[in-house]
């Protein structure tokens, strides 16, 4: 049967139709797969394709130490320290301030709200500092001429059975939750402890005298820590557990105190009492420090929950110095009504207070974050040292008086 010339046509159009598009997706076929390969075949074909988003921003990765939480910021350490961004771990537990008195053998136990001191728990001989646990759930009084670590329960201010630990002057965690670190200062040694059952794990000897004060980086994976003795600064790999660089300060006399890093994790500050001043230290190079003078016997370091300022307690004068980070300079400076000797301390779980002991005066200090006014002067026992506010916002706790990220 002979096709009607215009069937034959028609037939012919759909023929070069199907080739040119049997044609079309087989080049697809080989230049890419799936919904791309079609959109590339619609396009000849004459249609308009569909519009591809493009892909959301990657947020750029922090190689942390083994076991360490995530970085959130990493252009602000202090990102977890928002004013009341309190953890589920601690948001019930009743707010308080922990004075331990160095000469009284005692901590003594302040209501922020009154003022007020509301309990006092004999403790070891010489308590030096009260330390927030990694998990945040224990506060450790570092008992050091009493060589153990009596635990306190924060949610019903209990202290439990002391633990034999020797020579605790201070008290770190390492970032993963694994270690605890006594700043044996006296023994001349770092000893790794198990976090939970402060078990012997390895002990790091170093050669410089008075190991107390620390700091991690960034990723975690070293921390600085001061030799008051010596006028030394150590460099301490955290995975190896070892001492991986030693440097002395340009300082004659010099007694470094406490360390704190920078918000963007660049700069270690390090309190040098003798100097009066704050060195600043590139960790990551590990050069040499400069010198930010700030006051006589310059000795605690604390960030504002903004991570903008730190306040920086000047013990022999009575005053505390306040560094802008976002300007890279000192701003102001307070004195303290009367004078004082402001020592150690922490910042309250919504920043508008500072909280200061008065190491010399039998004292505690409460100064408005915002104007430097002195909000309250509170009478404690003998020699109050690593003051520790509890509880603060933050994912987990490196130890000292209250380190958070």
């Amino acid at each position: 049967m002979q096709m009607h010339p215009t069937a034959a046509g028609r037939a012919r159009t759909t023929g070069v139709a199907v080739t040119a598009f049997t044609a079309l997706a087989a080049l697809a076929g080989l230049t890419g797969c799936g919904s791309d390969s079609t959109d590339h075949a619609t396009e000849a074909l004459g249609s308009k394709p569909a519009v591809q988003s493009p892909p959301p921003p990657r947020k750029p990765q922090v190689r942390v130490l083994p076991g360490m939480p995530p970085v959130l910021n990493p252009k602000d350490v202090y990102a977890a320290d928002r004013p009341n961004k309190l953890s589920p771990v601690v948001k019930d537990f009743p707010s308080r301030v922990y004075v331990p008195n160095t000469n009284s053998n005692t901590v003594s136990v302040i209501d922020p709200k009154t003022y007020r001191v509301v309990k006092t728990i004999p403790v070891g001989t010489q308590p030096q500092h009260v330390v927030p646990s990694w998990d945040m759930k224990t506060l450790w009084v570092n008992n050091d001429k009493g060589n153990s670590l009596t635990p306190i329960d924060p949610k019903t201010g209990k202290a439990g059975k002391a633990v034999p630990v020797h020579d605790p002057y201070n008290l770190y965690f390492t970032p993963n939750g694994k270690y605890a670190i006594v700043m044996a200062s006296l023994d001349r040694e770092l000893v790794f402890r198990d976090a939970h059952t402060m078990k012997r794990v390895k002990t790091e000897p170093v050669s410089c005298y008075g190991v107390n004060h620390a700091d991690f980086s960034l990723d975690g994976r070293y921390f600085i820590a001061s030799c008051e003795f010596s006028g030394e600064v150590l460099k301490v790999d955290t995975e190896k557990m070892k001492v991986v660089a030693q440097e002395k300060i340009p300082f004659t006399g010099s007694m470094p105190q406490d360390v704190k890093i920078s918000p963007d994790g660049k700069r270690f500050y390090i309190a040098d009492m003798m100097a009066g001043g704050v060195w600043v230290l590139d960790g990551d190079k590990f050069s040499k420090p400069t010198l930010l003078r700030t006051g006589k016997g310059t000795h605690g370091l604390y960030v504002s929950r903004d991570s903008r300022r730190m306040y920086i307690s000047n013990r022999g004068e009575g005053t505390i110095s306040i560094f802008d980070f976002t300007k890279n300079r000192l701003t102001e400076k307070w004195p303290l009504p009367g004078g004082g000797s402001p020592d150690m301390g922490g910042v309250s779980a919504d920043g508008k207070v500072l909280w200061l002991s008065g190491r010399y005066d039998s004292e505690v200090y409460a100064i408005d974050t915002r104007t430097g006014t002195q909000l309250a002067r509170i009478p404690v026992g003998s020699g109050p040292h690593g003051l520790a506010v509890y509880p603060q916002p933050g994912r987990y706790s490196l130890g000292h008086t209250g380190i958070f990220r």
